[in-house]
């Protein structure tokens, strides 16, 4: 059975591309960026892509008709990498997601942040997000996912806060860590490495066999494609990748030395299929895929939500439906 949904900050795609997987049918998808917006018009042509600021998307149409509202609102105010500004970062888009939560009435919410949203600098202001969700009438899940744990040979860890109204009978948990499907780097990628036929690829394979660092995809203002600071590219080094930029095709036969990664590596340790296709722009096509959500990670939690909507489907048609107040 499929579900109605809705997603803000829609990025290239790979939280929309995950809950697709897990049976949902996105009637809005709304970006701000044009290159984003022609990334998922390319790949799903079928997909109605708002382009347009979220601050003028009214959700007041959609009520009482989505079951999912979801969205992986802007990171820089929470992220380590940046000044941490939280709700006094422009950028910050919690206060949009929670008007248009108010708007739609969705039967669930999922909204996706950094690690650093966790932290302690952030205890009121996460807690003013979830005392709002309560007012709304949500149950509140709060937990820290690890892509690793999910079949994404990348550890990103992310926070992902999830909202179940309250008519409903809230039977959510999140979903069980799976490391054991996990490949490591040298395992994910080797293929796509010996394409040119390197005589080094087997070898690499066997020292890259670790679980990638995050991937990092900067921003508009700052950087080329590259893999992260000093620190990932330590650890990009220790697998034999160089990571001080990013490569445009896998290496020749006779290349010797540390390979880069090509942006379609990239976006398989994102945990993308191959056909999914990014800006022909490099350093485009690098932010796009290292700013995503693992679509893995998100098939997996749209499973869990999904649960809770069947059972709920079954439980209206039966008339014994019980509001539950769930832990948060």
């Amino acid at each position: 059975m499929e579900y109605t949904s809705i997603e803000i900050c829609a990025g290239a795609g790979g939280q929309a591309l995950g809950l697709e997987m897990a049976g949902f049918d996105h009637l809005a998808l709304v970006e701000y960026e044009k290159d984003y917006c022609d990334c998922l018009k390319k790949n799903r042509p079928q997909w109605n892509v708002k382009c347009m600021d979220v601050r003028n998307f009214d959700g007041r149409p959609y009520r009482n008709s989505i079951d999912l509202l979801a969205g992986g609102v802007p990171c820089p105010p929470f992220s380590i990498a940046g000044k941490q500004l939280g709700a006094d970062d422009e950028r910050d888009l919690f206060p949009q997601m929670l008007r248009l939560v108010e708007e739609i009435d969705p039967k669930v919410v999922m909204i996706e942040n950094v690690r650093g949203f966790l932290g302690k600098q952030f205890d009121n202001y996460r807690n003013s997000i979830i005392t709002r969700l309560n007012h709304l009438g949500y149950n509140v899940h709060l937990r820290l996912l690890n892509a690793s744990d999910y079949g994404v040979p990348q550890l990103r860890p992310r926070a992902i806060i999830i909202g179940v109204r309250t008519d409903i009978y809230d039977m959510f948990t999140f979903p069980q860590p799976k490391p054991r499907l996990t490949k490591d780097v040298g395992h994910a990628l080797y293929d796509l490495m010996a394409a040119n036929g390197w005589q080094g690829a087997e070898q690499w394979r066997g020292k890259a066999n670790k679980i990638a660092p995050t991937l990092v995809g900067g921003s508009k203002k700052h950087g080329g494609p590259d893999l992260g600071p000093t620190r990932a590219r330590e650890a990009w080094a220790e697998m034999g990748v160089d990571g001080r930029g990013v490569g445009n095709e896998a290496p020749p036969a006779d290349f010797e030395g540390m390979p880069r990664l090509t942006p379609r590596m990239m976006a398989r340790l994102q945990g993308f299929p191959d056909d999914w296709q990014f800006s022909s722009k490099k350093t485009i096509a690098c932010r796009m895929i290292g700013n995503a959500f693992p679509p893995p990670v998100a098939k997996e939690v749209g499973l869990r939500i999904k649960q809770v909507l069947d059972y709920a489907s079954i439980d209206s048609r039966s008339e014994t439906q019980v509001p539950c107040r769930a832990v948060s």
